[in-house]
């Protein structure tokens, strides 16, 4: 995964939950394009909806990974529901709290709620802006019966590096 869509993990309960944030920075390219100024409107950078599910998604993909020790290729296999109810804009921080359901040799299922932290004059201000519900797939235990490479090419060294500076033990 070369695109990475959180900073930091602050909190890791193996099997139970992960807590991840993601400070969104207008120095991030996506940012100018959603919204661009045009004739008559000023520019409304916001972070894409779509970003803020694949930062769940890879919230929520480590705590399975760390489930099965990395040893399993985890994929999104389907997002069950997915609500943002709020833009995310530059200077925000994001929390992504993802809750195990279930884990098993085929998969998992996540449930994830997304914060918008916000800094104000009177300190930090913490509203809950989405709920995205996910299941994962053990690429290997796939009933297609199709072959992978054996290195696991999900967890790359740029998760290592996220878990390890977050002050987690890599595998």
């Amino acid at each position: 995964m070369r695109w990475m869509w959180i900073d930091r993990i602050l909190e890791l309960k193996p099997r139970e939950r992960l807590v991840a944030i993601k400070t969104v920075s207008l120095s991030e390219e996506h940012l100018h394009d959603h919204f661009a100024a045009g004739p008559g409107s000023a520019a409304l950078p916001i972070m894409p909806a779509s970003l803020i599910i694949e930062g769940m998604a890879q919230s929520a993909g480590i705590l399975v990974g760390h489930a099965g020790g990395f040893k399993e290729k985890v994929v999104l296999a389907k997002v069950n529901s997915a609500e943002i109810t709020r833009e995310a804009l530059p200077g925000s921080t994001l929390r992504y709290t993802a809750t195990m359901e279930r884990f098993d040799t085929t998969g998992a299922a996540t449930r994830g709620v997304v914060e918008l932290i916000e800094q104000t004059s009177g300190g930090p201000v913490c509203t809950e802006i989405g709920r995205i519900d996910l299941m994962f797939s053990h690429l290997d235990q796939n009933l297609a019966g199709a072959e992978f490479p054996k290195h696991n090419f999900v967890f790359s060294d740029t998760f290592r590096t996220l878990l390890t500076t977050s002050g987690f033990e890599a595998w």
